[in-house]
């Protein structure tokens, strides 16, 4: 059986047939590896540049999502054994004093259809919640989201206490939201913006790249 049937059947959102197809590629003598980089992770990627490029909607990158989900629910058990790495561990929450989600739940969806670790702490997140997370998780960016212009200062709050910490350069940090922009994010220190998931999605790649784990 080609990997072909399975990367189709997560572009399309169809969980049933996912979790179906990857069983049968898993009986088959297919390496989990394997599925997951040249099936798994190619679907959601194609599900990525369609949404960026407006091909497709929210709507259905949530049912690609949950198709993805319901295939890993089969192959990370197999994963687990054979102790295949992820690309990487990110956290990513809602700064404090802004309780709106979708956008960095959106994010949190794309990054984990790449194949990271993603710990998502929510909204209204601590400064210090952040980075103490990202050192408990080793992971080596945190991603902050911002809707209101009010909560955007809440962003330099975490980058200074990155540096107070000692830990500038081994934690990074990628900003994003209605009320950012490129140049606030320069502005505060911040080692990358994005304005949208699947442009987050690129920029963690590059620093992950850089900077795998602390």
């Amino acid at each position: 059986m080609s990997f072909d049937k399975l990367r189709f059947a997560i572009q399309d959102g169809d969980a049933a047939a996912a979790k179906t197809l990857t069983s049968a590629l898993v009986d088959s003598g297919s390496v989990p590896a394997e599925i997951l980089n040249q099936a798994m992770l190619p679907g959601m990627s194609v599900v990525g540049a369609r949404f960026r490029d407006r091909e497709i909607f929210l709507p259905d990158v949530l049912l690609a999502a949950r198709a993805m989900k319901a295939a890993m629910a089969v192959l990370e058990p197999l994963l687990l054994r054979d102790r295949v790495p992820s690309a990487g561990a990110i956290v990513l929450g809602t700064v404090r004093g802004d309780l709106h989600d979708i956008g960095k739940n959106l994010v949190s969806v794309m990054l984990q259809g790449a194949g990271y670790r993603v710990v998502d702490l929510g909204s209204d997140v601590e400064p210090d919640a952040f980075i103490d997370a990202a050192v408990d998780e080793g992971a080596s960016v945190i991603g902050m989201s911002a809707l209101l212009t009010t909560t955007m200062t809440e962003m330099a709050a975490v980058v200074g206490r990155i540096r107070e910490r000692e830990l500038h350069g081994r934690v990074r940090t990628i900003v994003g939201g209605a009320a950012v922009s490129e140049a606030f994010a320069c502005e505060i220190g911040a080692d990358a913006y994005a304005s949208d998931a699947m442009t987050a999605v690129d920029r963690v790649k590059a620093m992950m790249a850089a900077n795998p784990s602390i």
